[in-house]
């Protein structure tokens, strides 16, 4: 799917949180972002304006101007954090999970509530970054969707 409007994020689909608490990311974005080569992702929490979460993974992480994130937080460099509990760092919480071979990630009740997203959400999904794609929850990008005219994917 194209830019909403010009000049505007570009995004990649929406991603509905299932009842069974799992997600399918967009495989446009998790070819771009090669979000299943490691097996494990990050997630981060959104911006107030949107909502949702990050996601992104170490070979991106580790190089870029964010890598302080990991040296800062060893346990989610070395994952030794328990999975899906998420670490308070200046201001945003963070977390690790795995990610399967075709792009699902599974959420706990916690997590979720983290999050604040429930199961039947529709999050859609944004190009943010070279860094991370963003699964957004609300906000004014939610509202020019609501008007656009093509097909927005729901996977």
């Amino acid at each position: 799917m194209p830019q909403l409007n010009k000049g505007g994020k570009f995004v990649f689909g929406k991603s509905l949180v299932r009842e069974d608490l799992s997600l399918c990311l967009p495989p446009q974005a998790v070819e771009e972002y090669d979000i299943c080569s490691e097996g494990r992702v990050y997630l981060f929490t959104g911006a107030k304006a949107t909502g949702g979460f990050c996601v992104t993974r170490r070979g991106i992480l580790l190089p870029s101007k964010l890598s302080h994130i990991l040296s800062d937080m060893p346990e989610l460099l070395d994952y030794t954090a328990p999975e899906g509990d998420f670490v308070k760092y200046k201001g945003r919480g963070y977390c690790w999970t795995e990610v399967s071979p075709e792009g699902w990630l599974r959420f706990t009740v916690s997590m979720l509530d983290m999050l604040k997203i429930r199961p039947g959400d529709e999050l859609m999904c944004i190009r943010s970054s070279d860094i991370a794609f963003t699964l957004g929850h609300h906000g004014p990008l939610f509202e020019r969707a609501g008007n656009y005219q093509g097909k927005v994917d729901v996977y």
